[in-house]
Order: C-alpha cells, then sequence, then structure tokens
C-alpha cells in the first residue's frame, strides 16, 4: 500500500484518522452523521474541536482513502444543514487497507490516554494477537503510573493540604480501578475473548460499568462500548 501523507498522519491526527475511517467503515455517512459519531467516540477521551474534522476529511479525499457523493433523492437531508450535509463519506479500497494498518498498529502510541480508548472502540475488527498486546502495553503503562503516583504520595503526603491528598487519593484510586479492569480483559481475551465468556459481556454500553460493581476509572473503561458486541454490518447505521 502507498505511503499516505498529509495532515493525518501522526500522533493525533492519527487518533483522528483512525476514528473517522473506522466509523466509515460500519456504513457511510453524512458530514453530520459523521460528527456526531465522532463526538459520542472521541468525546469520551478528549476534547474534540469539530474544526479539525474537515481538514482530516480534506486530507484523507487527496490521499483516496475516503469518497464523497452526492445523495440519492431517497437519503433523507437534515433541514438547514448546507452543502456540507448532503455529502456522503465512504471508504475506499485504499481506505480500507489504511484502516487494516492503523489497527494492526499495537506499539506504545495505542497505549497512551488519548488513543488507547479509540483503538479499544475498534476491537472488533481487530485480531486478537493485537488487542491482547495492547491491552497488557496499557496495563503496563499504567501500573508505571501507578508507581510513580504512590512514590510522589508518600514523600509529599505531610506537606500537603487535605483538599490535595484527596484529590491525589482520587486520581491513585481511578488508576488503580482501570488497572483492574484491564486485567480482567487481559484474562477474558487469553481465554478466546468476549464472546467465549459472560465476563466481557458485562461491560455495558450505555455505562461502561460491570454488573454488580464499578469498573469505570479511566478513559479506557469508558471505550468498552462495542467490543463484545461482534462485527458490525455495514447496514447498520445511527439514523
Amino acid at each position: 500500500m502507498r505511503e499516505v501523507v498529509g495532515s493525518v498522519v501522526g500522533g493525533r491526527s492519527n487518533v483522528l484518522e483512525l476514528a473517522v475511517l473506522g466509523s466509515l467503515h460500519e456504513t457511510p455517512l453524512h458530514g453530520y452523521e459523521l460528527r456526531k459519531r465522532l463526538n459520542t467516540l472521541l468525546g469520551m477521551f478528549r476534547a474534540f474541536s469539530y474544526g479539525s474534522l474537515y481538514p482530516c476529511l480534506r486530507s484523507l479525499l487527496n490521499d483516496g482513502l475516503i469518497a464523497e457523493e452526492e445523495p440519492t433523492p431517497a437519503e433523507p437531508v437534515a433541514p438547514l444543514a448546507g452543502r456540507r450535509s448532503k455529502i456522503v463519506y465512504k471508504l475506499t479500497a485504499e481506505g480500507k487497507e489504511r484502516l487494516q494498518d492503523l489497527l494492526t498498529q499495537s506499539g506504545p502510541s495505542s497505549w497512551e490516554d488519548e488513543s488507547f480508548g479509540v483503538h479499544f472502540a475498534f476491537f472488533r475488527h481487530t485480531q486478537a494477537e493485537v488487542r491482547l498486546r495492547i491491552l497488557e502495553g496499557r496495563r503496563s503503562r499504567l501500573e508505571e503510573r501507578l508507581e510513580g503516583v504512590r512514590s510522589a504520595l508518600a514523600r509529599t503526603r505531610e506537606r500537603l493540604d487535605a483538599y490535595t491528598l484527596e484529590l491525589q487519593r482520587h486520581g491513585l484510586e481511578s488508576v488503580e480501578r482501570e488497572v483492574r479492569w484491564l486485567n480482567e480483559l487481559i484474562a477474558t481475551e487469553r481465554r478466546g475473548g468476549p464472546e467465549s465468556s459472560t465476563a466481557g459481556r458485562a461491560v455495558h454500553h450505555e455505562t461502561g460499568h460491570e454488573t454488580g460493581r464499578e469498573t469505570t476509572g479511566g478513559p479506557a473503561a469508558n471505550a468498552g462500548t462495542d467490543a463484545d458486541e461482534g462485527p458490525v454490518r455495514a447496514t447498520d447505521t445511527d439514523h
């Protein structure tokens, strides 16, 4: 596959690129529908600026990874949405290849706060060994963070006021909860994935809570919305 160039390459932009291509892989979308999906997906993990979407779409169009077309008369168009809302964006063959390339990436960039949740959201399209590497990498990163927070708390405990100390404890407990959540997901993956175990299905689509007790504690915990639902057909839409 040819090298992809443009503003979508690198760091933060790759997160948006993955989110756009992954969303369009499921179904072609009008611009306003795509914005809605991205707000739901990316809004969980970081602030999403709509001003960054259309430069990304232009770059993907220029690279031949997506295509645009006018909808047929039978397709509904949001009133007063403007010309952009009439454009339907869809994935091209090269776009599907690029998406698969992004979904095979399991290095440190896929473990970070801002990108892990987006990778997790498309785990149903990701190979099992890649899912496991990402989960284990994320856990390793958080365990390093835990060690640093605990060390800092031990050094500064006597100098902190009660409110700052509570804030530090809250952050520590949040990371600990996410590590426990990751431990459970990793164990489930090693048993064959969520479809072979009720443990994976215990993560609720809406709340990100496991049955009977809270498992939220970071961007990853809220990302588990679709990983246990199986492949999404191209006919599934959010109309």
